[in-house]
């Protein structure tokens, strides 16, 4: 067993900001290079995707992508902001998950705070 954590970022009115979806929509274009791409990637359409990044930029008050038109040489870029913002949320995610982890081990794996899945336990 393992405990499970989700962050998100919300404002004031308990509006998702920034979380999962969107870091992942954000690594897939500077992957890819495409909005287009990253989209059909992150398995949603292309609408939803800019939506993501229009919310974002919203509450960010800066550009998060440089997009190039042109038929061969178009296609998108992070600006560093965005690159940033992505970085910091994989850090925030990360250490929340690790703390969360070390204190379920420390609260209810302690031998003798020791809690067993009822599946584990089956077989015995």
């Amino acid at each position: 067993m393992k405990s499970k954590v989700k962050i998100w970022i919300e404002d004031n009115e308990h509006n998702l900001i920034f979380g999962g979806g969107k870091t992942q929509i954000l690594e897939l274009i500077d992957e890819t290079g495409s909005i287009s791409e990253a989209s059909k990637r992150a398995g949603m359409n292309y609408k939803k995707a800019w939506s993501h990044i229009k919310v974002l930029q919203e509450y960010i008050d800066d550009e998060l992508v440089i997009v190039t038109k042109g038929r061969n040489s178009g296609g998108t870029t992070l600006t560093p902001k965005a690159k940033e913002l992505v970085k910091n949320f994989k850090k925030l995610n990360e250490e929340v998950s690790k703390y969360s982890e070390e204190k379920f081990k420390e609260l209810f794996l302690k031998k003798e705070n020791i809690i067993q899945c009822s599946k584990e336990n089956e077989d015995v």
